[in-house]
């Protein structure tokens, strides 16, 4: 009876976006995208367009995302909303993380991305845009991928912080205290596996189309270069997003090296209690600012 009710609820959740899209005036860019896909498949075999499509959609996203951060260093105005104020980025600092981005991406990455076709394949993943899901739908998938790979984010970034194991895998991403874009995915190559892992599990739940692997890797390194940014900017519309965690609380993690072990959503560490020194940190905050605010 109850998965019935979760049925018809996400039934008629589903029509009533489905209505409200039909009110919605036609997307400029639809024609334009449609025409660059049919093109890309008829120009392209399928295992071109899954490994280096996925390829450069990854790099291209990676680094675009990471300019505004990088150019935020420049700008005196920005600094007010830099966590980290005492710790500012130095070029040795990124050009080294820049070198070891460069292995993990061609070295670890790419051998894994290679099996992107022949996924699609054993699935019959389809690549035709007329099997191409609504945005809505997209926008769904990308969200389940977010909740899945943030529990198993979780639990598994919580072990890789325990004691025995921390110095051979987790400290290499710990070398920042305070992070900066570029760096999100600065790792042991065996971190890159374990925790990379759980960004594939929603693809295998959710994918019906081609277009959601790419949709997901913009979703997710959207996600985690915001948090590594080292910078809180207001009215970041990434916090429309329910229970989203954000810079602050992942910054907290890097400084602070316990708690916030979550990527996405701040959950997880509310029902396990590994935010309580991240809570009490933000309740020590507020009331040096209000002395502030008297003596001033």
């Amino acid at each position: 009876m109850a998965m019935n009710d979760s049925v018809n609820i996400l039934n008629s959740a589903y029509l009533a976006v489905e209505y409200i899209d039909s009110f919605l005036p036609d997307n400029p860019l639809q024609q334009p995208f449609k025409n660059a896909w049919n093109y890309m498949l008829d120009n392209y075999t399928k295992f071109q367009i899954a490994t280096w499509g996925s390829l450069i959609v990854h790099e291209v996203s990676y680094f675009l995302l990471c300019v505004p951060g990088f150019v935020f260093q420049f700008i005196p105005y920005m600094q007010k909303y830099k966590i980290q104020q005492d710790k500012p980025e130095t070029w040795e600092k990124q050009w080294k993380c820049f070198k070891t981005l460069l292995f993990n991406h061609f070295f670890i990455q790419l051998p894994l991305i290679c099996g992107t076709y022949y996924f699609t394949e054993y699935f019959n993943i389809p690549y035709e845009w007329e099997e191409m899901p609504r945005w809505y739908v997209l926008v769904a998938q990308c969200f389940g991928c977010a909740v899945i790979e943030d529990a198993w984010h979780y639990f598994l970034h919580r072990l890789l912080h325990h004691k025995r194991i921390y110095k051979y895998i987790h400290k290499v991403h710990h070398e920042f205290v305070s992070p900066f874009g570029m760096q999100a995915e600065y790792a042991h190559p065996l971190e890159t596996l374990i925790l990379g892992t759980g960004f594939f599990i929603g693809i295998v739940v959710f994918c019906n189309h081609v277009i959601l692997l790419w949709a997901w890797v913009i979703c997710r390194l959207m996600e985690t270069i915001d948090v590594h940014s080292g910078y809180d900017v207001p009215l970041n519309p990434l916090h429309l997003v329910p229970f989203y965690a954000g810079a602050r609380f992942h910054d907290f993690h890097h400084m602070n090296f316990i708690g916030n072990y979550a990527s996405t959503f701040t959950w997880w560490d509310r029902i396990f209690g590994t935010d309580s020194q991240f809570i009490a940190y933000k309740e020590k905050e507020k009331k040096q600012q209000l002395v502030t605010k008297k003596k001033a």
